[in-house]
């Protein structure tokens, strides 16, 4: 997140996201590997209580439909409290996240890190900050050969001063449609504190849980051997009719 130089950097008041490549190994999870249709609430609104906050969020869509992701979740060092949010994750999930200090550009707070996620479990997160949800929601759904995607953030709530809202989703597949910077499989997103963003896009990515052609691709290739076979014997029958006596 921050650059390297001989110098001290200015003050910086925005960082870049953080990237999650598709290609990340994810831990073992429990739950379903089969999500159809999923809500993750208040990830990029989680602090919309404190106007000074920096959420950014990194996310990355497996083959699988499953999803590897780092959030930083932030506020100014000299805001109240001194040690940045306290956040909670949710039991069920504590084996599946890992919290990490943050302490970058002028902000503290922590880096939550997770790999092989479904899109459900991935909606619990919505209550690690704390604070009334539905400040945030974004949803995916599997539509047969494509990811769809559908959400927003509403920063109505949140003052403008140093407030650094972004999110990043890396898909295994093309991006057909979205409102977003598209660069690649690479969706990105910069919110507006005072604003409602919208979220959508749509992804062809192939369905994890289609059934697989090979099985009927080898099926038809043996019935055209046997029917190729059947047709040289009768051929030859026929060139060489039986001589009857």
């Amino acid at each position: 997140m921050s650059a390297m130089s001989s110098a001290p950097p200015p003050p910086s008041t925005a960082a870049d996201p953080v990237e999650v490549r598709p290609g990340r190994s994810p831990h073992p999870s429990a739950g379903r590997r089969r999500p159809l249709a999923v809500a993750v609430v208040a990830l990029l609104a989680l602090l919309a209580l404190s106007g000074c906050t920096r959420v950014n969020a990194g996310l990355a869509v497996q083959p699988d439909d499953t999803v590897n992701g780092d959030i930083v979740i932030a506020t100014p060092d000299g805001a109240p409290g001194g040690k940045g949010p306290q956040l909670t994750i949710p039991p069920e999930l504590a084996d599946d996240v890992e919290l990490t200090p943050y302490d970058e550009d002028g902000y503290i707070g922590s880096t939550v890190r997770f790999s092989g996620l479904t899109f459900e479990q991935l909606s619990r997160l919505s209550s690690i900050g704390g604070v009334a949800g539905g400040r945030a929601d974004l949803q995916m759904r599997r539509v047969g050969g494509r990811i769809a995607v559908q959400g927003r953030a509403d920063l109505t709530t949140v003052a403008v001063d140093r407030a650094d809202f972004q999110l990043k989703i890396s898909f295994p597949g093309e991006v057909v449609e979205t409102n977003g910077e598209a660069d690649g499989g690479t969706v990105s997103w910069q919110f507006t504190p005072g604003e409602v963003g919208q979220i959508t896009a749509s992804v062809a990515s192939t369905d994890p849980n289609a059934p697989s052609t090979l099985g009927w691709t080898l099926f038809l290739g043996l019935l055209v051997a046997v029917a190729g076979g059947a047709a040289v014997v009768l051929a030859r029958r026929n060139r060489n009719p039986p001589v009857h006596s």
